[in-house]
């Protein structure tokens, strides 16, 4: 193979990597839409919202955690066998996930497919970088990263669809399939690939890190099941979590070979531009947990409603992505991204304002505007990183910024989600004198666990059935206007500290190689 020229079948592999990358993108967004479904006793394993909250961050937390360690391990042993490997994991875990007999078996499984997803998505950029010559890599993962966008775009409506016909494991069954022709392509089309002079391992790290973050999360998720901030059961893990990290971030600053260079963050143009990056995935994660709720049970739209609402948000992102290089040229990256987190900002503050009788096309706007918005973040953070750090180290400050996306993101739905549970609890508390007294703990949870007994309770229940929405409502509202504050502060340190149109002005003559940086950054 000359390395001009690249493989001979490199569009072809390209298209298998793709393919590959769809189960891991769409099991995300198809989750969203089913949380309800899972919540409920009957339909669902009747999970509570800190059950459902761990489901999604289990699989976050160890991806962002495995991140570095599996791309080291896939350039060691072999990227198309690292590959093959994270398939089998995902696949199964898909498989255990769907047939899970109770919450926390799917917050196992979950876990697991975690793991696989860390193993396949390095793995597919690392292929497509050494398949593809230098003047051709840019493109590429241009490719990589629009069926990226794609399948986010396409997984709401198809968790919906799924939802609507089968039952709440098909969400993750889908999979399986996927997978199985995944991995008979990967057999067929592709070549295996090694790196020569691999990163050495830092498993020290990588321990310091997960179990760290577990913990703090845990107590963050305690903290909003029991509604206060005192209790042991939420100080101690917390606390303990904060230390375990702060040994991690000591460790990684006297190491050789760092999991994650802490080191880099002393550059303030680097911190911003990731800051902005965990702050608006933060916000997003967060935001989507509580509106798939506002949606389905207090709006009562069905689940492939529900996902089809969502389609406005990622088509703006699809739309108005390719224009954002244009606005940075024009306006700079300080201004474009201050803009866009003032949006966000906006946006996030507009969910206060909604209730049982806001319109659809309201909300429909309001989503559109969230993903424009969005599209015009992800570029200036992007061309920061790249100015910021050696040509030689793009490649791992792309992979801190997916990491500290992963992190920010299973943080918001901890911190947001814990917000809104204890804020329920308050606001419910006084229309549960008519359920037994040994329920009403287990009920004052979650809209998603009030609802239930509420219809159980037939016409009596109808009092406690709205009681239970204006309590979610008065919740959403707290939560997004705590969002709508840590975005503005987002968007003031963006102002400060982000470069100005000098900085992104630079960006624009990139060269193939600086594209494929930026596209591996998204």
């Amino acid at each position: 193979m000359e390395p001009q020229l690249g493989h001979p079948k490199r569009w072809q592999i390209l298209g298998v990597l793709v393919f590959s990358l769809l189960a891991v993108v769409l099991d995300n967004t198809i989750l969203n839409v089913a949380l309800k479904t899972i919540a409920d006793p009957v339909a669902g394993l009747g999970a509570t919202q800190s059950q459902l909250e761990w489901a999604i961050n289990a699989y976050t937390l160890v991806f962002a955690g495995l991140l570095f360690t599996f791309g080291v391990i896939g350039d060691r042993t072999g990227r198309k066998r690292m590959l093959f490997i994270g398939m089998v994991l995902f696949g199964l875990a898909s498989l255990a996930s769907a047939y899970a007999q109770d919450p926390m078996q799917l917050v196992v499984a979950r876990a697991f497919m975690g793991m696989g997803g860390a193993a396949i998505m390095p793995a597919t950029l690392a292929i497509i970088s050494n398949v593809f010559p230098p003047q051709e890599r840019g493109k590429a993962i241009g490719i990589w990263a629009g069926g990226v966008g794609i399948a986010v775009a396409i997984g709401p409506i198809t968790g919906g669809l799924l939802i609507e016909h089968f039952w709440w494991g098909s969400v993750f069954l889908i999979n399986v399939p996927v997978v199985l022709i995944s991995m008979v392509l990967i057999g067929l089309v592709v070549p295996e690939s090694r790196d020569p002079n691999p990163s050495k391992l830092d498993p020290v790290g990588v321990l310091l890190s997960i179990v760290g973050l577990v913990a703090v999360t845990y107590g963050i998720i305690r903290g909003g099941e029991l509604a206060t901030v005192t209790s042991a059961q939420v100080l101690v893990p917390t606390l303990a979590g904060v230390a375990v990290l702060a040994a991690f971030v000591w460790y990684e600053r006297r190491i050789a070979h760092p999991a994650f260079d802490v080191r880099y963050f002393s550059n303030a143009r680097f911190s911003t531009a990731i800051g902005m990056v965990g702050i608006v995935f933060f916000a997003m994660m967060g935001g989507m947990f509580f509106l798939v709720f506002y949606l389905q049970i207090v709006l009562g739209f069905s689940a492939l409603e529900a996902g089809a609402l969502m389609i406005p948000f990622a088509a703006a992102q699809i739309i108005f992505a390719p224009m954002s290089q244009r606005m940075i040229q024009r306006f700079g990256g300080k201004v474009s991204a201050t803009a866009s987190m003032l949006i966000i900002a906006l946006v996030l503050a507009s969910y206060a304002l909604m209730d049982e009788n806001t319109s659809v096309w309201v909300i429909e706007v309001v989503f559109f505007v969230q993903g424009a918005a969005m599209a015009n973040i992800m570029p200036p953070a992007t061309t920061t990183i790249m100015e910021s750090l050696p040509r030689e180290k793009a490649g791992v400050g792309s992979a801190m910024s997916n990491t500290v996306r992963q992190v920010a993101g299973a943080l918001g739905v901890a911190i947001l989600g814990s917000v809104l549970s204890a804020s329920y609890r308050d606001g419910i508390a006084p229309a549960l004198t008519v359920v037994p007294e040994n329920a009403r703990h287990a009920a004052a949870e979650s809209i998603t666990a009030t609802m239930p007994i509420a219809e159980a309770m037939g016409a009596r229940g109808l009092a406690l059935a709205e009681a239970a929405k204006s309590a979610f409502l008065d919740g959403m509202h707290l939560t997004a206007l705590v969002s709508a504050a840590i975005a503005l502060v987002g968007a003031i340190v963006v102002a400060v500290w982000l470069p100005g149109k000098e900085k992104g002005a630079h960006a624009a003559s990139a060269t193939p190689r600086d594209q494929e940086r930026e596209a591996a950054v998204v």
